[in-house]
């Protein structure tokens, strides 16, 4: 039970904290302005795509992610709480008003679900966790339908990329990514098996398509 403490204080974020939206030339609540943002984005784009959904399914799609998540990732890589030299040496040379435009524009796309990817096992973890192993439902902090909340810098992850997923989950789980608020992924990736990891990341990369087949697994 208390490894759950954590879980159901950010929940309850969730369900206290108002969503905010906004079109395109307009600011964010982040104060972030989308089209300077995409013109901004530029040096982003050769890998995450020009609309923010990635060419590789190692990257991350950036498309629909919530910007004060993307805010926080970007400060944490220019601090070196979150290391990958490739991204470092992206982002040092950006200040809090570039970072605010460039999140609100990746913000405001679309992000676009794999819709050959699915999988029944990874939903019904997502969903309901694993009561067996003390494994709590991805859906108590980043929701039902994957969206995250934004104000409370939980990201989105519906229709994220499977081998980015992955990654991350595996990274977790031997501390090579440390940057997450009261480690709690870190506790939570630690419960997983290599199967489990693999199923969410399958279910995540199709969640929100038009039509995600389960594959079962």
């Amino acid at each position: 039970m208390r490894d759950m403490m954590p879980l159901r204080f950010v929940f309850s974020l969730l369900i206290s904290i108002p969503t905010y939206t906004y079109s395109a030339g307009q600011s964010g609540w982040g104060g972030g302005n989308v089209d300077e943002g995409q013109v901004k984005s530029a040096v982003c784009q050769g890998c995450h795509g020009p609309d923010g959904n990635s060419f590789s399914p190692d990257w991350p799609n950036l498309a629909g992610q919530n910007a004060n998540y993307l805010s926080r990732q970007i400060r944490d890589f220019q601090s070196g709480a979150r290391q990958d030299p490739s991204m470092q040496s992206m982002v040092m040379g950006l200040v809090e008003q570039d970072i605010a435009d460039i999140t609100a524009y990746f913000e405001a796309q679309k992000v676009k679900a794999d819709v050959t990817s699915g999988s029944a096992a990874g939903r019904r973890l997502y969903m309901g966790g694993n009561r067996y192993t003390h494994l709590p439902a991805c859906a108590g902090c980043h929701g039902p339908n994957g969206a995250g909340n934004g104000p409370g810098a939980i990201p989105r992850l519906a229709g994220q990329k499977s081998g980015y997923v992955a990654k991350a989950m595996r990274d977790f789980k031997t501390g090579v990514r440390s940057n997450d608020r009261n480690q709690i992924m870190r506790d939570i990736a630690a419960k997983m098996t290599e199967k489990e990891i693999e199923a969410v990341a399958q279910f995540l990369a199709g969640m929100g398509a038009e039509k995600v087949p389960g594959s079962g697994g």
